[in-house]
């Protein structure tokens, strides 16, 4: 079974940094767009970014210029540098993975971690 595992987030100050990780774990083929999500209190789930195996990335318009996602295909293990953090980006933040294909579980469709809080404040 195929599982996300998100980590780093935490408390930081408005202007710093932080850098969240997901990591796979299960037997996995490939994994065409890993993204994350991230959802506030009292808000709906949005994308902040994505990438595709093939390098593509977009990124949600609020966070373009201080966000970078990254991915290590050999791994399937998606990243998240977050620069000059603000307190609106305060949340809950999901990795994501579609059409997760694996050698003997068959294709999943979508999958998710269980979330990882980030909280900016001073």
């Amino acid at each position: 079974q195929v599982q996300l595992v998100e980590s780093g987030g935490g408390l930081v100050q408005p202007g710093g940094s932080l850098r969240l990780s997901c990591a796979t774990s299960g037997s996995i083929v490939m994994i065409s767009v890993m993204g994350w999500y991230r959802q506030a209190p009292g808000k709906q789930r949005e994308l902040v970014a994505q990438m595709t195996s093939g390098g593509s990335a977009n990124y949600a318009d609020s966070v373009k210029g201080r966000f970078t996602i990254s991915r290590d295909n050999a791994k399937n293990t998606v990243y998240l540098q977050m620069n000059s953090l603000k307190p609106e980006d305060t949340a809950v933040y999901y990795c994501n993975a579609r059409y997760v294909i694996t050698p003997s579980s068959g294709t999943y469709p979508e999958l998710w971690g269980q979330g990882i809080l980030v909280t900016v404040s001073s």
